[in-house]
């Protein structure tokens, strides 16, 4: 009995040794630094609510012994029990998913919160409208989120095939084609892959995005839409392409903000194919001019913006296609953001036979500023017509 209330005594002494040490040395570092007692600032505003709920999340932020400890936590909790945090879904055999991504197709949408499909629809039919007022074609590409197409690499023995998982993502897919809008349909052609050849990766393991192969597909597929309809014509330019080797570290690693992962450097190599113009000796860049303008995000960017450069979605196209081609690219804002850039940037309008849209599935939800109608500015070879007719 007295051994029971020795221990308990001892651990009554250690909890109140720890509350006291927190403070203490806190105190302590403002001291040495010449700084202000932050435990003072209580007794600096009126004791409302609001005052000592700032007051509390003051003291945790600026806390040194919190804010030294708090890295190590999170490692132990994304190493020990595999809790990645909001942002970060720990897989199988060491793959990554971005969680809103896998929040989208797993949990039921806030109508309150987030857009509908009718939100989406409207505003694609909207700016398909515009475009074919200028005699421009819209051609969409929803890209899907890696968890539809690695659904298996989320929980062992999955049943759940590759392709279109998300009720949203179907009726999308069913009404743009009942309005006969142009898709891109990666969700076939990705899970069409995997059935037949699934011995090269589609999307990279830590990352949210596509890996070369990937992009390379999709560049395939709206090339061959383009030429096989007649939306254009091929172009004359010659491409070539040589391999590089890029470290990247996964975008979903960097986004658990884990400074022992950050300083041990955990990149992966990855090969790509940077395309450069055979004809100008150097590599590919956008052209104002071109026939073909995308829109898009950070699927757009990755190793096109990024390392190696000119080896990501837009240079494959241009090489498809044998044109150099124009782009707007904004991360995370395919959704209304890249449309807001292009009615800033109206003159990229011009000489264009068609404009491909992509966007990341996810955002079909929970795209940045909704799903906006975005009015391009006036269309003045339609407003010339309309003065002649009047005369």
């Amino acid at each position: 009995m007295r051994v029971q209330r020795t221990s308990e005594l001892w651990l009554i002494l250690l909890f109140i040794g720890i509350l006291v040490t927190v403070p203490v040395v806190q105190t302590g570092v403002e001291l040495w630094r010449g700084d202000r007692v932050q435990a003072l600032d209580v007794f600096r505003e009126r004791p409302t609510s609001a005052h000592l709920r700032a007051y509390e999340r003051q003291l945790e932020d600026e806390s040194v012994i919190a804010r030294n400890l708090r890295p190590f936590a999170k490692y132990a909790r994304f190493a020990w029990f595999k809790d990645g945090g909001d942002k970060a879904v720990i897989g199988r055999d060491g793959w990554l998913f971005y969680g809103p991504g896998l929040d989208y197709i797993t949990r039921k949408p806030n109508l309150a919160q987030h857009t509908t499909v009718s939100n989406v629809m409207s505003a694609i039919i909207d700016f398909r409208e515009q475009l074919a007022a200028r005699g421009i074609q819209l051609v969409v590409m929803p890209v899907p989120n890696k968890e539809s197409i690695y659904p298996e690499k989320l929980l062992r023995g999955s049943s759940l095939e590759p392709g279109a998982l998300s009720e949203e993502t179907r009726d999308l897919l069913m009404r743009l084609e009942g309005e006969r809008v142009p898709v891109v349909n990666l969700f076939e052609l990705f899970a069409s892959v995997r059935r037949t050849n699934d011995s090269h990766l589609l999307y990279l393991s830590q990352d949210s995005h596509w890996s070369p192969l990937g992009l390379k597909l999709a560049s395939r597929a709206v090339s061959q839409m383009l030429l096989d309809e007649h939306i254009i014509n091929a172009g004359t330019a010659k491409f070539g392409v040589r391999e590089k080797t890029v470290e990247r570290v996964g975008d979903i690693l960097g986004m658990l903000r884990i400074p022992l992962f950050e300083d041990a450097k955990k990149s992966k190599p990855v090969v790509c194919e940077q395309v450069s113009r055979a004809d100008a000796r150097e590599v590919n860049r956008d052209l104002v001019e071109s026939q073909v303008l995308i829109l898009g995000d950070s699927f757009l960017r990755i190793f096109q913006q990024d390392e190696p450069g000119a080896a990501g979605f837009v240079a494959h196209l241009a090489r498809d296609l044998k044109q150099p081609i124009a782009s707007i690219i904004n991360d995370g804002g395919a959704s209304s953001l890249v449309r807001q850039e292009l009615n800033r940037r109206a003159y990229l309008v011009a000489n264009k036979k068609v404009v491909i849209w992509e966007f990341v599935e996810r955002d079909i939800r929970l795209g940045t500023e909704g799903w906006q109608h975005i009015r391009l500015p006036e269309n003045k070879q339609s407003e010339r017509a309309k003065v002649g007719l009047r005369k």
